[in-house]
């Protein structure tokens, strides 16, 4: 049965705030839009709109008490901050909620901020109202995660981060936020000691990549300031390491970030605050390369005594990624519209959504998740790459790949080469067949560990390569060599297609510029029950290489 809800947004027309007003656009509630600006509050109200109704408010969260006597929402979402920095009273919001029997939500990311809101617990239940704070991303989906990673494992180790995409856009407040606590000290957990460490002073590379579908280039994240490094070892007691990061792009200017961040733990110098308003204004106006943002959790530790490693990943396309952060709120405030109201009380909201709860979210949206675990390093190197996502793949192009013996496939191609001098001295260069027309062509594989050598000979014209499964900056990725040249490519699962789509690649070990990297629509498929391959490779300023296609079967 659905309820009668009245909620109001203290920051309601800003970054996160304004998101999850338009999350909730499709429902039945009334929403207060707060803020100390009433134009821009009254801007935002009108340019709305779907079912939900919307009023602006000015009002100041230092003067917040008098608003909620006067309008006494169902629930007060505090989406201002910065939560590390709200002065000698930072619960002042919390207490006039109490006072006023209001319950309340917030996106706090700060972590002694949440930690801290415990002590009202007892007030809260007295007033009969819950208190959730850092209800988002870090930690509500990050502990979401580990509870589900520890249905089949001991979990010990927890590093996890999120990438947002360089079109999302930050607000200014938490633009204060990260610089306020850059080369300040972070509390955190380590060999099962609370310690602390310097904020953007640590950093790690890391590549978002769900099994089967096309990765987030390997992102540098820096460690963050945020709940999930003192709440969750404290909810978790085998967890002895936890480590949260951030990558923002471009790196460059994460990179500053992190000079300014040592900087000051190392001269002792007072919080960069002040520059928050030209971070803010740098990193808005630099918007490249891809609309595309992640997130992941990896998780180390034990399953049946031996070592074991999960991880999970989470990628989103375009203008959805940023809404990911306002997402905890609006499923709590649905599930409040249908009388499933969190207990009364006030706490971290750790503990406040499953992971089957954000899966509902992120239907109907460009939103993907997948699991990676340990596998062997015995298997086929296909099958390591790919995952769990290895058994999707259709039977011949499971069978073609699904070995690690010495085998031949044969079978028959129509290959087309480039015209021009270049093009031809290029696939020479490389060892493309250079025959038009259908040809006959066998291909034998030779593995060794985590990698395998492929010799092609198309009517006696031969060229070999080495596929192996990358590493570091190519993580999740196949690099296949072709004598001086090697491409890294991604393994994505379409249509009952496996494509493999450059990424990255280097001649003689020197990386090559991005926007003269080699492409084409290059698949596996099966073609009457047959493992089919359909090849094109070409290059900017030169045109089409080599294409060929065909089918294989194995040789008895």
């Amino acid at each position: 049965m659905t309820q009668k809800l009245t909620i109001m947004i203290l920051g309601g027309y800003g970054v996160f705030g304004g998101r999850l007003a338009q999350l909730l656009a499709d429902t039945s509630i009334h929403i207060y839009i707060a803020g100390r600006n009433l134009s821009k509050a009254q801007a935002f109200c009108a340019a709305q709109t779907g079912s939900a109704t919307y009023s602006p408010i000015g009002v100041d969260r230092n003067e917040i008490a008098a608003t909620l006597n006067d309008l006494h929402p169902d629930i007060l979402i505090d989406a201002t901050g910065p939560f590390q920095d709200y002065g000698n009273d930072p619960y002042r919001v919390l207490s006039a909620c109490i006072a006023a029997g209001v319950n309340y939500l917030d996106f706090a990311d700060g972590s002694d901020f949440v930690f801290g809101t415990s002590q009202f617990d007892a007030a809260a239940k007295d007033a009969g109202i819950f208190m959730l704070s850092g209800v988002s991303s870090f930690p509500v989906l990050t502990a979401a995660v580990i509870r589900e990673m520890e249905n089949t494992m001991v979990v010990q180790q927890v590093t996890g981060g999120i990438a947002p995409s360089p079109y999302a856009g930050i607000g200014l407040n938490v633009m204060r936020a990260v610089v306020g606590y850059a080369g300040g000290d972070v509390k955190l957990t380590r060999g099962g000691v609370e310690t602390s460490a310097i904020g953007l002073g640590e950093s790690k590379y890391f590549t978002v990549a769900p099994p089967g579908e096309l990765p987030l280039r390997n992102l540098r994240f820096s460690l963050v300031d945020v709940p999930d490094l003192q709440v969750i070892p404290r909810a978790h007691p085998d967890i002895t390491d936890i480590w949260m990061g951030a990558g923002p792009v471009p790196e460059i200017l994460h990179r500053i970030l992190n000079l300014l961040a040592k900087a000051r733990a190392k001269f002792k110098l007072p919080a960069f605050t002040r520059f928050s308003p030209l971070f803010y204004w740098v990193l808005n106006r630099m918007k490249f390369g891809e609309h595309r943002g992640g997130m992941f959790v990896r998780g180390v530790g034990t399953r049946n005594g031996q070592p074991h490693e999960m991880s999970w990943h989470l990628l989103a396309e375009g203008d959805d990624g940023p809404f990911i952060p306002s997402m905890a709120i609006e499923v709590i405030l649905r599930k409040v519209l249908r009388g499933e109201r969190p207990e009364n009380g006030a706490r971290p909201a750790t503990n406040a959504l499953s992971l089957a709860d954000y899966d509902m979210a992120f239907n109907n949206r460009t939103i993907i998740t997948g699991w990676r675990e340990s596998i062997t390093s015995d298997a086929p190197i296909y099958r390591q790459i790919l995952g769990a996502a290895f058994d999707t793949l259709p039977k011949p192009v499971q069978d073609l790949h699904n070995d690690t013996r010495p085998r031949r496939w044969s079978g028959n191609a129509t290959g087309e080469h480039g015209k021009s001098r270049l093009a031809r001295a290029i696939a020479r260069l490389i060892g493309f067949a250079t025959t038009d027309g259908e040809i006959p062509v066998n291909v034998t594989f030779t593995p060794s560990k985590n990698s395998e050598l492929w010799e092609r000979d198309f009517d006696g014209q031969k060229f070999r390569s080495t596929q192996s499964i990358g590493t570091g900056r190519d993580a999740h990725l196949l690099t296949e060599r072709f004598g001086a040249v090697r491409v890294s490519l991604a393994l994505v699962i379409r249509d009952d297609r496996l494509y493999l789509q450059p990424r990255r690649w280097t001649v003689l070990g020197i990386p090559m510029p991005k926007f003269l990297l080699p492409s084409g629509d290059s698949f596996e498929s099966t073609l009457d029950g047959k493992f089919h391959f359909n090849v094109r490779i070409a290059a900017p300023l030169v045109g089409l290489i080599a294409a060929y296609r065909g089918t294989l079967t194995p040789d008895k």
